[in-house]
Protein backbone atom coordinates (compact mmCIF):
# COMPACT_ATOMS: atom_id res chain seq x y z
CA UNK A 1 0.00 0.00 0.00
CA UNK A 2 1.43 3.38 -0.99
CA UNK A 3 1.67 6.35 1.37
CA UNK A 4 -1.24 8.01 -0.45
CA UNK A 5 -3.38 4.91 -0.17
CA UNK A 6 -2.51 4.53 3.50
CA UNK A 7 -3.49 8.15 4.13
CA UNK A 8 -6.76 7.71 2.30
CA UNK A 9 -7.60 4.59 4.29
CA UNK A 10 -6.84 6.43 7.52
CA UNK A 11 -9.16 9.27 6.51
CA UNK A 12 -11.93 6.78 5.71
CA UNK A 13 -11.53 5.14 9.12
CA UNK A 14 -11.63 8.51 10.88
CA UNK A 15 -14.78 9.56 9.03
CA UNK A 16 -16.43 6.19 9.63
CA UNK A 17 -15.57 6.35 13.33
CA UNK A 18 -17.17 9.77 13.62
CA UNK A 19 -20.36 8.68 11.84
CA UNK A 20 -20.69 5.31 13.59
CA UNK A 21 -20.20 7.08 16.93
CA UNK A 22 -22.84 9.70 16.10
CA UNK A 23 -25.43 7.62 14.25
CA UNK A 24 -24.61 4.01 15.07
CA UNK A 25 -23.80 1.26 12.63
CA UNK A 26 -27.41 0.70 11.64
CA UNK A 27 -27.99 4.41 11.09
CA UNK A 28 -24.93 4.95 8.89
CA UNK A 29 -24.67 3.98 5.24
CA UNK A 30 -21.57 3.44 3.15
CA UNK A 31 -22.81 6.25 0.93
CA UNK A 32 -22.85 8.65 3.89
CA UNK A 33 -19.29 7.68 4.75
CA UNK A 34 -18.18 8.14 1.15
CA UNK A 35 -19.84 11.54 0.89
CA UNK A 36 -18.37 12.73 4.19
CA UNK A 37 -14.93 11.57 3.07
CA UNK A 38 -15.32 13.15 -0.36
CA UNK A 39 -14.90 9.79 -2.08
CA UNK A 40 -17.04 7.33 -4.00
CA UNK A 41 -18.28 4.01 -2.67
CA UNK A 42 -15.91 2.05 -4.92
CA UNK A 43 -12.95 3.77 -3.28
CA UNK A 44 -14.30 2.96 0.18
CA UNK A 45 -14.67 -0.68 -0.82
CA UNK A 46 -11.18 -0.77 -2.30
CA UNK A 47 -9.47 0.54 0.81
CA UNK A 48 -11.54 -1.07 3.57
CA UNK A 49 -14.15 -3.41 2.10
CA UNK A 50 -17.82 -3.68 2.97
CA UNK A 51 -19.62 -1.62 5.59
CA UNK A 52 -19.32 -4.54 8.01
CA UNK A 53 -15.56 -4.79 7.41
CA UNK A 54 -15.25 -1.05 7.92
CA UNK A 55 -17.17 -1.28 11.18
CA UNK A 56 -14.97 -4.11 12.40
CA UNK A 57 -11.87 -2.07 11.56
CA UNK A 58 -13.25 0.92 13.46
CA UNK A 59 -14.08 -1.18 16.53
CA UNK A 60 -10.67 -2.84 16.47
CA UNK A 61 -8.93 0.54 16.39
CA UNK A 62 -11.10 1.77 19.25
CA UNK A 63 -10.26 -1.32 21.28
CA UNK A 64 -6.52 -1.02 20.65
CA UNK A 65 -6.51 2.56 21.92
CA UNK A 66 -8.67 1.62 24.93
CA UNK A 67 -6.62 -1.45 25.79
CA UNK A 68 -3.32 0.44 25.66
CA UNK A 69 -4.51 2.82 28.38
CA UNK A 70 -6.11 0.22 30.64
CA UNK A 71 -3.34 -2.35 30.33
CA UNK A 72 -0.80 0.28 31.37
CA UNK A 73 -3.00 1.34 34.29
CA UNK A 74 -3.30 -2.28 35.43
CA UNK A 75 0.45 -2.77 35.04
CA UNK A 76 1.03 0.31 37.22
CA UNK A 77 -1.39 -1.03 39.83
CA UNK A 78 0.21 -4.46 39.96
CA UNK A 79 3.71 -3.02 40.24
CA UNK A 80 2.84 -0.43 42.87
CA UNK A 81 4.27 -0.99 46.35
CA UNK A 82 1.77 -2.22 48.96
CA UNK A 83 1.30 1.21 50.52
CA UNK A 84 0.48 2.70 47.09
CA UNK A 85 -2.02 0.11 45.84
CA UNK A 86 -5.12 2.13 46.74
CA UNK A 87 -3.67 5.23 45.13
CA UNK A 88 -3.04 3.16 42.00
CA UNK A 89 -6.65 1.97 41.97
CA UNK A 90 -7.81 5.57 41.96
CA UNK A 91 -5.23 6.48 39.32
CA UNK A 92 -6.72 3.74 37.14
CA UNK A 93 -10.15 5.36 37.51
CA UNK A 94 -8.65 8.71 36.53
CA UNK A 95 -6.95 7.17 33.51
CA UNK A 96 -10.26 5.73 32.31
CA UNK A 97 -12.11 9.00 32.81
CA UNK A 98 -9.37 10.87 30.95
CA UNK A 99 -9.41 8.41 28.06
CA UNK A 100 -13.18 8.60 27.64
CA UNK A 101 -13.20 12.40 27.84
CA UNK A 102 -10.38 12.68 25.31
CA UNK A 103 -11.81 9.99 23.01
CA UNK A 104 -15.61 10.31 23.42
CA UNK A 105 -16.18 8.42 20.17
CA UNK A 106 -15.05 5.20 21.88
CA UNK A 107 -17.72 5.13 24.61
CA UNK A 108 -20.23 6.32 22.00
CA UNK A 109 -19.51 3.31 19.79
CA UNK A 110 -20.07 0.90 22.67
CA UNK A 111 -23.16 2.71 23.94
CA UNK A 112 -24.79 2.25 20.54
CA UNK A 113 -24.19 -1.46 20.98
CA UNK A 114 -25.84 -1.33 24.41
CA UNK A 115 -28.97 -0.26 22.50
CA UNK A 116 -28.71 -3.25 20.12
CA UNK A 117 -26.92 -1.41 17.33
CA UNK A 118 -25.14 -3.79 14.90
CA UNK A 119 -26.90 -6.69 16.59
CA UNK A 120 -25.76 -9.05 13.84
CA UNK A 121 -22.13 -8.44 14.85
CA UNK A 122 -22.15 -10.57 17.96
CA UNK A 123 -18.57 -11.32 18.92
CA UNK A 124 -17.14 -7.92 19.82
CA UNK A 125 -18.04 -7.99 23.53
CA UNK A 126 -16.47 -11.41 24.24
CA UNK A 127 -13.48 -10.51 22.08
CA UNK A 128 -12.80 -7.01 23.39
CA UNK A 129 -14.93 -5.97 26.37
CA UNK A 130 -14.97 -9.00 28.64
CA UNK A 131 -11.21 -9.74 28.66
CA UNK A 132 -10.30 -6.12 29.34
CA UNK A 133 -12.92 -5.73 32.05
CA UNK A 134 -11.76 -8.97 33.65
CA UNK A 135 -8.17 -7.72 33.60
CA UNK A 136 -9.24 -4.70 35.63
CA UNK A 137 -11.46 -6.73 37.97
CA UNK A 138 -8.68 -9.22 38.69
CA UNK A 139 -6.24 -6.40 39.45
CA UNK A 140 -8.59 -4.55 41.80
CA UNK A 141 -10.17 -7.51 43.61
CA UNK A 142 -7.13 -8.24 45.85
CA UNK A 143 -7.34 -4.71 47.25
CA UNK A 144 -10.90 -5.28 48.52
CA UNK A 145 -11.01 -6.40 52.15
CA UNK A 146 -14.80 -6.70 52.62
CA UNK A 147 -16.42 -10.07 51.86
CA UNK A 148 -19.76 -8.77 50.57
CA UNK A 149 -18.46 -6.59 47.71
CA UNK A 150 -19.42 -7.41 44.14
CA UNK A 151 -16.32 -6.24 42.31
CA UNK A 152 -17.68 -7.29 38.90
CA UNK A 153 -20.80 -5.16 39.22
CA UNK A 154 -18.86 -2.27 40.71
CA UNK A 155 -16.50 -2.10 37.73
CA UNK A 156 -19.40 -2.42 35.31
CA UNK A 157 -21.16 0.40 37.16
CA UNK A 158 -18.08 2.56 36.77
CA UNK A 159 -18.09 1.91 33.02
CA UNK A 160 -21.80 2.75 32.73
CA UNK A 161 -21.39 5.96 34.74
CA UNK A 162 -18.34 7.23 32.88
CA UNK A 163 -19.71 6.43 29.43
CA UNK A 164 -23.02 8.10 30.24
CA UNK A 165 -21.35 11.17 31.72
CA UNK A 166 -19.07 11.62 28.72
CA UNK A 167 -21.96 11.33 26.27
CA UNK A 168 -24.69 13.16 28.16
CA UNK A 169 -23.14 15.24 30.90
CA UNK A 170 -25.28 16.10 33.91
CA UNK A 171 -28.14 18.51 34.59
CA UNK A 172 -27.57 21.38 37.00
CA UNK A 173 -30.22 22.76 39.33
CA UNK A 174 -31.63 24.97 36.58
CA UNK A 175 -32.13 21.97 34.30
CA UNK A 176 -29.30 22.96 31.97
CA UNK A 177 -27.09 20.16 30.73
CA UNK A 178 -23.45 20.50 31.76
CA UNK A 179 -20.92 18.68 29.61
CA UNK A 180 -17.50 17.24 30.52
CA UNK A 181 -15.78 20.16 28.74
CA UNK A 182 -16.73 22.29 31.76
CA UNK A 183 -13.69 21.87 34.10
CA UNK A 184 -15.80 22.33 37.23
CA UNK A 185 -18.29 19.69 36.12
CA UNK A 186 -15.52 17.25 35.24
CA UNK A 187 -13.78 17.82 38.58
CA UNK A 188 -17.00 17.26 40.50
CA UNK A 189 -17.76 14.08 38.55
CA UNK A 190 -14.22 12.79 39.09
CA UNK A 191 -14.50 13.39 42.84
CA UNK A 192 -17.84 11.60 42.92
CA UNK A 193 -16.46 8.59 41.06
CA UNK A 194 -13.54 8.30 43.46
CA UNK A 195 -15.84 8.44 46.45
CA UNK A 196 -18.29 5.96 44.94
CA UNK A 197 -15.60 3.43 44.02
CA UNK A 198 -13.81 3.76 47.34
CA UNK A 199 -16.95 3.32 49.43
CA UNK A 200 -18.56 0.65 47.27
CA UNK A 201 -15.44 -1.48 47.25
CA UNK A 202 -14.88 -0.85 50.94
CA UNK A 203 -11.29 0.21 50.38
CA UNK A 204 -9.29 1.12 53.49
CA UNK A 205 -8.72 4.74 54.42
CA UNK A 206 -10.09 7.69 52.50
CA UNK A 207 -9.99 8.43 48.76
CA UNK A 208 -6.64 10.05 47.92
Amino acid sequence: MTTGESGQREMILQVATRLFAALGYDGTSTRQIAEAAGLNIATINYHVGSKRELYLAVMERAHIAHAAVMEQAVKDLLSAPPDQKIVAVHRLIDDYIDFCVERPEVPALWMHRWLSDASDVTDLEPRYVQPLAQLVIDAIAPQVIADDVDVDYTINSVIWCIHSFVQSGVFDKSGERRAPDDPRVLKRFRTHMHQMVHRTLGLPGSPP
